[in-house]
């Protein structure tokens, strides 16, 4: 299984970016797509992520109402439009693929240690 991100770059504050990620492979049931990020010595934090077959949604809170993850299930393929970035959304954002374990969409559905396959990551940089 591939996982690939793009769509990262330089971005003013308060622009937006369109953040792309495919998933190349096979996997067997239910899939899950997350987005998660990494700011300079900072710890991964889980942003997004989406059922790839029922379509439900996850965002954590800083996000909610600027950013929109969506899903194309023919490509196994899942984007995040930002809007309204901050420079302190700078950092790495990488993609990643689980299976779902239960059907509850909280925080507890983007926990980083539940994800299988991990993309290389895709800069972004919001400047002042």
């Amino acid at each position: 299984v591939n996982v690939v991100e793009s769509g990262g770059g330089l971005v003013q504050a308060g622009g937006s970016l369109r953040l792309s990620c495919e998933v190349n492979g096979f996997l067997l049931g239910r899939i899950v797509l997350g987005w998660f990020r990494q700011a300079p010595g900072k710890e991964r934090e889980g942003v997004s992520c989406i059922s790839m077959s029922g379509g439900s949604i996850y965002y954590t809170d800083s996000v909610k109402g600027r950013f929109t993850i969506s899903r194309d299930g023919a490509r196994t393929a899942v984007y995040m439009q930002m809007e309204e970035l901050n420079p302190e959304e700078t950092g790495v954002y990488y993609c990643a693929t689980k299976h779902l374990l239960s059907d509850v969409w909280n925080i507890d559905a983007i926990r980083a240690w539940q994800y299988d396959y991990w993309g290389q990551g895709t800069q972004v940089t919001v400047s002042e």
